[in-house]
């Protein structure tokens, strides 16, 4: 058994920058124990599997993402991947759309970028820190905020009140027993409004290059605190990446830009 297989870098304006992703279209579902052997072989964050929904429904799919350790309920940036994919091999369709664990996702070609329509969630309570926390992320925040779980996961949003302190985090993630979206506004001199890190140890990813489902949480944080619904952001992660946020009511559009990398198949015995 051969499937096709790409390599996709997400929210890159160039190679080897963004966030990579695997895109693996199928003609049926293979057994998830397979599914979850090729991300785990691929060894990167995410792994997508489309599956068409048929010529009734043009231009639809479901959608399901893997990380190497676990199946997830959102992702960002597999999801513009698999749309750069499908989108730049059918010139003729504006928008393709995906049915997975969150829904209905949309995603809409916008010149040479494509913007993916997803649910928001708000950051909920503050927390405070706990101390032994604070200790593995290395830095105290100005702020901790419970976040709605998407891996299956405790989620945590932390707030720090510079750039420099975001870039110079270095968690000990064996001891961090949340995944936490670490944000604070961009420098002065910046051409961006906010910038972030993701970790995700709890999800099999200890850090994550770009990650669009953060930015589900990241855009109604700074919307509020900015008090406008549009906003650039950079995630400072050592290859990093770009994404244009927009706050519609209880929807996030993240605009950002694909580059593909690698084709290829994979290689799968008859009988596994």
């Amino acid at each position: 058994m051969r499937l096709p297989l790409f390599q996709i870098d997400a929210f890159a304006r160039r190679p080897f920058e963004g966030n990579p992703a695997a895109v693996v279209p199928l003609e049926s579902w293979l057994d998830d124990a397979i599914l979850q052997a090729i991300a785990l072989e691929n060894n990167l964050s995410e792994t997508a599997f489309l599956v068409s929904q048929g010529e009734a429904e043009e231009h639809r799919f479901h959608l399901r993402w893997f990380t190497p350790a676990l199946e997830v309920a959102l992702c960002g940036h597999a999801t513009l991947a698999s749309a750069s994919w499908y989108l730049d091999r059918h010139p003729e369709a504006d928008e393709v759309a995906f049915d997975t664990l969150s829904g209905r996702l949309t995603v809409r070609r916008s010149g040479h970028l494509f913007a993916m329509d997803f649910p928001s969630l708000p950051p909920g309570e503050a927390l405070a820190p706990e101390p032994d926390q604070v200790e593995a992320m290395g830095s105290p925040p100005q702020q901790v905020f419970r976040v709605r779980e998407v891996h299956g996961s405790a989620y945590q949003l932390w707030v720090f009140a510079s750039a420099d302190e975001i870039a110079a985090l270095a968690p000990t993630f064996s001891a961090l027993r949340a995944n936490v979206i670490a944000t604070a506004p961009g420098s002065p001199q910046s051409e961006y409004d906010f910038v972030s890190r993701f970790f995700a140890p709890q999800s099999g990813v200890d850090e994550d290059p770009v990650t669009g489902s953060a930015h589900c949480t990241l855009t109604p944080y700074w919307a509020r605190r900015l008090g406008r619904n549009e906003l650039s952001a950079r995630q400072i992660s050592a290859r990093g990446g770009d994404l244009s946020c927009h706050l519609r009511g209880d929807r996030v559009v993240l605009t950002g830009s694909c580059v593909c990398f690698l084709e290829g198949e994979i290689h799968l015995p008859d009988t596994p």
